[in-house]
């Protein structure tokens, strides 16, 4: 399952990074519209025509993010003036986005930094959980 969803990742980035436009983005969501729109859902993010990792959102604005490797790191969001921000379990220091919504009904997000150089964008939905199988078990 998890190479198949790799499979179809790596094809929709690299349709994205084959030279086809990005949507035009409307305002930044609120926190409101963006808990409306993936609450029980797993977004899949790429950057720059490559994967990036999945969130799966939770209710109660709860997340499991993950880079795609398995492992899942549990938080929560909240808005902070036009961002939405992100606190995780081992890192608790906020981690705040710009989320936009597409015509297309796709997300982008980009990465509240000085240089705001880090934008991400929903290569796939789904309504399945992450694979988070946790930790190895010692032998």
């Amino acid at each position: 399952m998890h190479r198949v969803l790799m499979a179809l990742m790596a094809a929709a980035l690299a349709a994205l990074a084959g030279g086809t436009a990005l949507p035009a983005p409307a305002d930044p969501l609120s926190v409101e519209e963006f808990e409306r729109l993936v609450t029980g859902r797993t977004l899949y993010y790429g950057i720059r025509g490559r994967a990036y990792g999945a969130e799966q959102y939770l209710p109660g604005r709860r997340v499991l993010w993950s880079f795609l490797d398995d492992h899942c790191e549990e938080g929560r969001y909240y808005q902070d003036g036009q961002a939405i921000c992100f606190v995780y379990d081992t890192l608790p220091e906020p981690q705040c986005w710009i989320f936009e919504a597409f015509e297309d009904g796709r997300i982008g997000a980009r990465y509240v930094a000085p240089n705001g150089a880090l934008a991400v964008i929903e290569v796939e939905r789904a309504e399945e959980p992450l694979s988070c199988p946790g930790p190895e078990p010692s032998v």
